[in-house]
């Protein structure tokens, strides 16, 4: 059974049923009277006058004292209360006085004023409620109950017939917050949610039957303090019986005299994405946080220096950082940058201007001179797809200083610029084993150019396939990279600067300065 009797709104509706009632009886009894006057004014006078038979108790004909005896007004609704013959507050055995204390003006407003303190920036918002698990347990009890009941009068109802209280919690309180926020719409779907907590420890037994019938559906998980989650007692109660069922628990449930309880109210906005991208122009700079063995080695980091004035302009609460691949602490990126982008958890703001977002990427500008952001926007989670697949199909440019043990000539390394879509078996470097599976992987070389310094080096400029490692195509990982720049030289060689040219990803769009 999932409906439940407003007591007191149901109790004012009688009361004024009986005071037009009232009315209605005393209008018809005057004209009757004024009848019965007429007619014996007519009648014969051996003929006796006809008696009325009146309703009201005897001594009682005062309007105070028939006040009294009709009982309370209907202006007596807010005052009265339903009692138990033991004159305790009478708690609906389903949703545990959530439809009756929790639900109307006053609630609303309490919402209201938590939404407004949080100072979002929102259009729309859709309220979600969070009811204790064992109310699950309780509305099925109330559903065989009705159902039988159903059955025995030779009448047919459907659970779908019946309203889940959830649903008419949010049925009663959408149009009243929604009232309280000066008319926001609140809709089914909305980026802005308002959650809605409700707790009833005196009942979280009830749910304990379901662990040893229904084993299967509550297992232990790493993030949820109880097994008892509203979804696996939902599951749970779809698995059992009938019969069985009704052997562990009652039906209709045990009558209490404690309320549910407003738990919480949780206020929370759909992630906002910003993408761009930088450059960096520092070799002693990680792209993240560089941490080993819980010490973190360098003061910042790229993520760290554009995220901050991020956080700062739309109130998040977090961020979580992505990039198209990504350099190593003493590798420079140049040319038009490599793209990212960055999802702002729970933003308080979520729209900011053209103009806006401009300057914001100038304090970016301004904040360090390690890095350089450009073409800063907001963008939808949809479009971040668009950056990952640049990760493996697109293609990137760099430029490398490469020391040789051998002494060379320009003559010794030209025939590097006729090789063309070279090949490379690649297994996993030894500098990222600890963070990337064991795995040969085939990457491409393109395109190679070289630029003659000294006796010992020389300039090397490379298009790759995305995700080539550089630094061992050059100096061969002891073999792990075949062919390398030793096995075509026939000498050691290393790799000691290294900057990225380009990152051919057309994303994010261009936005003119």
């Amino acid at each position: 059974m999932r409906c439940v009797i407003f007591h007191q709104d149901t109790l004012k509706e009688l009361q004024a049923f009986i005071s037009d009632a009232e009315d209605n009886t005393s209008k018809d009894s005057t004209a009757a009277e004024t009848t019965e006057e007429e007619n014996n004014n007519n009648a014969p006078e051996s003929e006796p006058p006809s008696k009325r038979v009146k309703l009201e108790p005897s001594g009682t004909d005062a309007p105070s004292e028939r006040a009294a005896a009709a009982g309370p007004g209907p202006g007596d609704g807010d005052a009265a209360a339903v009692k138990l013959k033991d004159e305790e507050p009478c708690v609906c055995v389903v949703c545990l006085g959530i439809l009756q204390d929790l639900c109307g003006p006053t609630p609303a407003v309490k919402i209201a004023e938590k939404v407004k303190a949080e100072k979002y920036e929102f259009d729309t918002l859709v309220l979600s409620v969070s009811l204790p698990a064992q109310l699950c347990v309780r509305e099925h009890s109330c559903w065989l109950h009705v159902k039988k009941e159903m059955r025995e009068k030779s009448m047919a109802v459907d659970k779908d017939d019946i309203i889940p209280v959830k649903e008419a919690f949010k049925w009663v309180m959408q149009g009243l917050v929604a009232k309280e926020l000066g008319g926001v719409a609140v809709v089914t779907r909305s980026p802005f949610e308002v959650g809605v907590v409700f707790s009833h420890p005196d009942t979280d037994a009830d749910c304990h039957f379901l662990a040893s019938t229904c084993a299967d559906c509550f297992r232990p998980t790493r993030n949820k303090q109880s097994v008892f989650t509203r979804m696996a007692v939902v599951k749970a109660l779809e698995k059992i019986a009938d019969v069985k069922f009704l052997k562990h628990y009652a039906t209709p449930p045990e009558q209490l005299t404690s309320s549910c309880s407003l738990q919480d109210i949780q206020c929370g906005h759909a992630s906002v994405f910003v993408a761009g991208r930088y450059n960096k122009f520092c070799r002693s700079l990680p792209q993240t946080p560089w941490v080993i063995d819980g010490e973190r080695r360098m003061e910042s980091s790229v993520e760290e220096l554009i995220a901050a004035p991020l956080l700062s302009s739309f109130r998040a609460d977090g961020f979580n950082f992505s990039s198209s691949g990504r350099e190593d602490v003493d590798v420079r990126t140049l040319g038009n940058g490599r793209p990212f982008a960055m999802e702002l958890l729970n933003p308080h703001r979520t729209r900011l201007s053209r103009m806006e977002m401009r300057q914001l990427q100038e304090t970016i500008n301004k904040s360090s001179d390690k890095i350089r952001v450009r073409d800063l926007q907001i963008v939808s989670r949809e479009a971040m797809s668009r950056m990952k697949e640049g990760e493996e199909e697109k293609t990137k440019t760099y430029t490398a200083l490469v020391w040789t043990q051998k002494p060379i000539q320009s003559e010794d390394i030209a025939f590097i610029d006729d090789i063309k879509d070279l090949t490379l078996d690649q297994k996993t470097p030894l500098r990222v084993l600890h963070r990337r599976p064991l795995a040969v992987r085939q990457r491409v070389v393109h395109s190679m150019n070289t630029r003659f310094l000294d006796s010992h080096h020389f300039y090397l400029g490379l298009k790759t396939q995305a995700g080539t490692y550089i630094k061992e195509f050059v100096h061969g990982d002891f073999g792990r990279t075949k062919p390398n720049l030793c096995v075509l030289l026939k000498t050691d060689a290393d790799i000691l600067e290294l900057d990225v040219e380009s990152v051919d990803v057309d994303w994010p769009p261009s936005i003119q300065e």
